[in-house]
C-alpha cells in the first residue's frame, strides 16, 4: 500500500529523481567538517522564518503599540520569550557563521573560476542578513533599539547628493517615528527575507552546477552527500541550536524601557556586529579627513566602508594575478582582525574606561534596564497598560519620574553623602583665573536617585535624628552663607533653624528620650510621627502604641522623666481625632512626611513651615518651578506612594 503511494507520486511529481540529485551530489575527497557552515547557515534562517512568523502573529507594528506587542510576547504569550530568544540570538548567530563562512571560502579559494558569480551571491546575501539585522533592531520600539537606529538613518542622510532624499525614504519622512517603525517592519518581515529567499536560491543553483570545491582531496576516495556530510551537517546545526537555545535561556532577548523621543540616551550603540563602524567613526582623524574632502560622514560611513567592501568583491578576479590569493587570504584576516579590534575597543571604552563618556554610557543603559524592568512591573500591576501605550506608565509613575526630578531640582543642596563631592562650580578668581569649587550640601539628605528605592526622609531613623540631634541632622545648613553666594534674609534663616528653639529642645530632651526606661516611649513618638504620613508600612491611628506616643507628643509625660510637649510649638492635628491638639503655629506637622504636607512645604516653605515670615524657613519655594504634576510625582517618589510588585498596590 505504502509502496503504491510512492509510486503514485513519483509519478506526479518526480521526487525520487530530485532526491537523488540533492542527497547523491559527489564530494571528492569525502565529507569534512569544514562544509557544513553553509547548511549552518540555512538552518538558521530557516529559524529565523520559523520564529519570525509566530512573531509576526502577535506584533503590531505602530508606535503605540510595538513595545506592547512585544511585552505580551515576553511576558504573557506561553512560550513567547523562548521563541523570542531564540529569534534574537539565531540573528546573532548568522553574522558568526557568515564570518566563519566566508574565511572558509575564501582560504580553500572557492571564491575563483568558475565560482566567482557564486561567491558575488555570497556577498549579497551576507549584505540582506547585515540589513535584517538592521531592520528587526528597531522593531522592539524600545530606548536601545529607537536611538541606535536614529542614529542608522542619519548615517544615510549623509551619502553624498542622496542622503537627505534615502533618509527621508528610511524615515517615512522628514521626522523619526510610526512611519520609520512600519517602513522598517515591512522590510525586515517582507522585501528582505523575500530578497534572502531569491538570492539563496540562486546561490543554491550556481553552487550545484559548479559543485562543491575541494583544495586538497589527500587521495582520499570520493564520497556522496547522503549519509557522511548530511550526519556532519546534522550535528552542526543541532549545535548552532543548542548554544542559541542555551543563550536564549541564560540571558534571553533584552527589552529596555520603551523608546521616548523626549529623553536623551547617551547608550546609543549599534548591535555588536556594527560595533567596528561606530567607532571607525569616531576617530578625529576621520572627521578631519571627512571635512577636508567635503564628504562629511559619509567618508567614514560610506566611502571608506565601501572601498573596502569593494575589495572583496574583486577578489575572484584579483586572484587571477601572481600571489593574488594570498593577497585576499592576507587582506581578509587583516579587515576581520581590524574589526575585531575596533569592536573590542569600544565595548572596552563603554564598559570598563573612567571618562565621562563611559560613565554616560554605563548609566544610560542601567536606566534604560531599569525603566524597563520597571516598565514590565507596571504593565502586569492590576491598571495593565493604558490606551494610550506604555510610554505613559514611566511618564506618570513617580518611581521612575521622582528621582529624574530630584536630580534636577534639588540633589546639589540635598547632597547624598556617598557622592559627595560630586558637584562642582568654575568660578572666577580675583585675578581674573578660573577655578574649581567643590559645592557644599546645603540641607540634609533626603535620598539618592541612584538607588531610588531607598528613601531617608520622613523614615523612622529621619525623625529619631531629628528628635535627639537636631543640629547634626540640619548641620549641611551651616553652608547657606553670604560667601557661598546666599542671600542675607536666607543666611539668616539658615543660621537661625540651626541656633533656635527646636535645636535647645533637642540638646535638653534628646537624652532623656533615648534613656532606657524610656526606650518605648521613645518608640513610641516615633511611631505616632510616622504614622501621620499614612505610609504604608505605618502603624494605624489606633494602634496602643500610636496612641501613647501622641499622649507623649501632646503632654510631655515619660515613664521617667518628662519633655517639653510639642503641642507648645507645633500646629497638629493627629489622623483619627476629631480636634486638633494645637493650632495656628509653626513649623505645622499636621500630616508629617505625608504627601499633602510635603506638597505643602516644597511648593510654598515660608508659608507652610515658616508662618509666612513669623518662623525661619531657608528653603526656596518650587511651586513656580515644577508644574502641579511634577510636584505630585516628586513627592509621591520621596513618601513611597507607588506601585510595587511585591505588595500588589501604592504604600499609601
Amino acid at each position: 500500500m505504502l509502496d503504491s503511494f510512492r509510486n503514485w507520486l513519483d509519478d506526479r511529481t518526480g521526487y525520487r529523481d530530485l532526491l537523488e540529485e540533492a542527497l547523491n551530489e559527489p564530494i571528492p575527497g569525502g565529507s569534512r567538517w569544514r562544509y557544513v557552515w553553509g547548511s549552518t547557515l540555512v538552518f538558521t534562517f530557516a529559524v529565523q522564518v520559523m520564529t519570525g512568523l509566530v512573531l509576526w502573529a502577535a506584533y503590531a507594528p505602530s508606535t503605540r503599540t510595538a513595545w506592547e506587542s512585544v511585552y505580551f510576547i515576553q511576558h504573557e504569550m506561553t512560550l513567547g520569550w523562548l521563541v523570542r530568544g531564540i529569534h534574537h540570538f539565531s540573528a546573532q548567530a548568522m553574522i558568526v557563521l557568515l564570518a566563519i563562512h566566508l574565511v572558509q571560502v575564501v582560504i580553500d579559494g572557492a571564491y575563483k573560476a568558475p565560482r566567482e558569480v557564486n561567491f558575488w551571491l555570497g556577498l549579497v546575501l551576507m549584505q540582506i542578513v547585515m540589513g535584517l539585522g538592521l531592520t528587526g533592531y528597531l522593531l522592539p520600539w524600545d530606548q536601545k533599539g529607537y536611538y541606535a537606529t536614529q542614529v542608522a538613518t542619519e548615517i544615510a542622510g549623509s551619502v553624498p547628493i542622496v542622503g537627505t532624499s534615502l533618509q527621508r525614504v528610511a524615515q517615512g519622512g522628514s521626522e523619526y517615528g510610526h512611519h520609520t517603525l512600519t517602513r522598517f517592519f515591512a522590510l525586515h518581515a517582507g522585501l528582505l527575507p523575500m530578497l534572502l529567499v531569491a538570492f539563496l536560491g540562486l546561490h543554491i543553483y550556481v553552487f550545484r552546477r559548479h559543485a562543491i570545491h575541494v583544495k586538497d582531496p589527500k587521495g582520499r576516495p570520493e564520497e556522496k552527500f547522503w549519509p557522511d556530510q548530511v550526519l556532519k551537517d546534522g550535528v552542526a546545526c543541532l549545535a548552532v541550536l543548542v548554544a542559541v537555545m542555551g543563550l536564549t535561556i541564560w540571558k534571553g532577548a533584552e527589552l529596555t524601557a520603551p523608546a521616548n523621543p523626549a529623553e536623551s540616551y547617551s547608550a546609543a550603540r549599534p548591535e555588536w556586529y556594527y560595533l567596528f563602524l561606530f567607532r571607525f567613526l569616531k576617530f578625529e582623524w576621520v572627521s578631519r579627513a571627512g571635512e577636508s574632502t567635503g564628504l562629511g560622514e559619509a567618508l567614514g560611513a560610506v566611502v571608506i566602508p565601501g572601498l573596502l567592501m569593494g575589495v572583496l568583491v574583486l577578489m575572484p578576479l584579483i586572484a587571477r594575478v601572481r600571489r593574488g590569493h594570498s593577497f585576499n587570504c592576507l587582506y581578509l584576516w587583516v579587515m576581520l582582525l581590524g574589526a575585531g579590534a575596533l569592536t573590542g575597543l569600544a565595548i572596552y571604552e563603554d564598559w570598563s574606561k573612567e571618562d565621562a563618556a563611559g560613565r554616560d554610557f554605563r548609566a544610560a543603559y542601567h536606566k534604560a534596564h531599569v525603566d524597563g524592568e520597571r516598565a514590565v512591573e507596571l504593565a502586569q500591576s492590576p491598571s495593565g497598560i493604558p490606551p494610550e501605550g506604555a510610554i505613559t506608565l514611566l511618564r506618570n509613575d513617580p518611581l521612575t519620574q521622582g528621582p529624574f526630578l530630584f536630580e534636577r531640582s534639588c540633589i546639589e543642596c540635598h547632597q547624598p553623602a556617598a557622592r559627595a563631592g560630586e558637584w562642582i562650580r568654575s568660578r572666577k578668581a580675583a585675578d581674573g583665573s578660573k577655578k574649581t569649587i567643590v559645592i557644599s550640601p546645603k540641607a540634609p539628605e533626603l535620598a539618592d536617585p541612584r538607588h531610588p528605592r531607598e528613601i531617608r526622609f520622613g523614615s523612622r531613623d529621619w525623625i529619631r535624628s531629628v528628635l535627639t540631634n537636631f543640629r547634626g541632622h540640619f548641620e549641611a545648613l551651616g553652608n547657606i552663607t553670604i560667601e557661598n553666594g546666599a542671600s542675607k534674609e536666607r543666611s539668616e534663616a539658615a543660621a537661625a533653624i540651626l541656633d533656635g528653639m527646636m535645636a535647645d529642645w533637642s540638646e535638653s530632651n534628646g537624652s532623656v528620650l533615648t534613656a532606657d526606661a524610656n526606650r518605648a516611649d521613645f518608640d513610641a513618638l516615633v511611631e505616632f510621627l510616622y504614622a501621620q504620613g499614612k505610609r504604608g508600612d505605618a502603624l494605624p491611628f489606633d494602634d496602643p502604641q500610636v496612641h501613647r506616643g501622641r499622649t507623649i507628643f501632646d503632654s510631655g509625660q515619660l515613664t521617667k522623666g518628662t519633655v517639653d510637649a510639642c503641642t507648645g510649638c507645633h500646629t497638629m492635628h493627629a489622623g483619627g481625632d476629631a480636634e486638633p491638639l494645637s493650632e495656628d503655629l509653626y513649623p505645622i506637622l499636621t500630616g508629617y512626611g505625608g504627601n499633602e504636607w510635603l506638597t505643602a512645604f516644597i511648593a510654598h516653605p515660608e508659608a507652610h513651615y515658616g508662618g509666612n515670615g513669623e518662623g525661619n524657613n531657608a528653603m526656596p519655594g518650587f511651586a513656580d518651578q515644577l508644574s502641579s504634576h511634577q510636584l505630585d510625582l516628586l513627592v509621591r517618589w520621596l513618601t513611597g506612594d507607588y506601585y510595587r510588585r511585591e505588595t500588589g498596590n501604592t504604600d499609601q
